[in-house]
């Protein structure tokens, strides 16, 4: 994925360049961490989310925000701020909000960047890539949660044949959105997606005498695709993780996890081990792409479990109330306009 521009006005010059060499994971590491993490989702899911197709699928449509990359300026501007998070030494994203302690939307981040001289478009804003795409999900299943149950109940067949037309819809939508979950929470595995020294030690101090190469694709890129397989991967996969604290809590301790590594990812280099064919460096690539391959399995869990209690349609319902049968979802989900 492109990675970054110095300035803002650097990035409006890219009207239609092609993507930067630098791809969080590239395909390879996207691909693996979708079909890692849809192999082993719990089994109270939707079966047809385990079907090989489907798993596949997830696999390909985690690469797809980077494929749609190079589409022009506008598109750029909007989106390509949203695969990173440039967090300092000191914890806090340029200045600005601490990791541990981000403001709840994107508008409350922007004000407290603005008041530390920066901006949202040099700053990233993946934390919340990550929690926009979860409360997507969300509805999404909450979604088909109800349909799923009016295809069963519905005694009209021309409601019946229109709700199992929409149920198909939103398993396709579905998938999508699993898939820009993936590429997200695999961008927030990877260290150099979640600090300011994203391409080489910043400048400023550096104790360690890092280096202040280009870095970055060489690590995501190169170097997966030479020494890492998916069975890999699947082996560094944490087992889940408790189900404690709110989800943004939840994104916030994730993305610190990865930042935290990124000294041990340039004494890494330092060492020699970012060379295509090194088995330290694959062997570290390995164990960021489990973990994020295990936190997307985690998060579309509590996606599920979270949509059980959600509302749906307009006018809103809520989900126990469709099931239950306590409401007529015909006119929230068709519409009466």
């Amino acid at each position: 994925m492109t990675r970054r521009v110095a300035t803002v006005l650097a990035l409006l010059a890219l009207t239609f360049a092609g993507p930067d060499p630098a791809q969080a994971w590239g395909a390879s590491g996207h691909r693996m961490v979708g079909v890692a993490a849809m192999e082993s989702l719990p089994p109270d899911l939707p079966a047809f989310l385990r079907s090989p197709a489907a798993i596949a699928d997830v696999g390909e449509l985690s690469r797809e925000l980077d494929r749609s990359k190079g589409s022009g300026r506008a598109h750029g501007v909007a989106l390509d701020a949203g695969h990173f998070l440039d967090v300092l030494d000191d914890g806090t994203a340029m200045g600005g909000p601490r990791l541990d302690a981000m403001p709840p939307d994107r508008e409350a981040y922007e004000t407290l960047l603005r008041a530390a001289g920066t901006n949202a478009w040099k700053a990233g804003w993946l934390y919340y890539s990550i929690l926009e795409t979860q409360q997507q999900l969300t509805k999404d299943f909450a979604m088909w949660r109800v349909l799923d149950h009016a295809v069963k109940t519905e005694r009209k067949p021309d409601r019946r044949a229109w709700f199992r037309a929409d149920l198909r819809r939103r398993e396709a939508l579905l998938l999508q959105t699993l898939g820009r979950l993936s590429h997200y929470v695999a961008d927030g595995s990877q260290p150099l997606h979640v600090t300011h020294h994203y391409n080489g030690w910043a400048e400023g101090p550096n104790p360690e005498g890092f280096t202040r190469d280009r870095i970055h694709s060489r690590f995501e890129g190169e170097l997966v695709a030479a020494g890492v397989r998916l069975a890999d991967v699947r082996r560094a996969m944490p087992s889940p993780a408790p189900e404690t604290g709110g989800l943004e809590a939840r994104i916030a301790a994730y993305l610190a996890v990865a930042w935290k590594e990124v000294p041990a990812l340039y004494r890494l280099e330092k060492s020699g081990g970012l060379v295509a064919g090194d088995p330290r460096g694959a062997a570290f690539a390995g164990e960021r792409l489990g973990h994020g391959a295990g936190a997307l399995r985690d998060f579309v869990g509590l996606a599920w479990k979270a949509s059980e209690g959600s509302k749906v349609g307009w006018p809103e319902v809520t989900v126990q109330d469709a099931l239950s049968g306590r409401v007529d979802i015909w006119t929230s989900f068709y519409g009466k306009d």
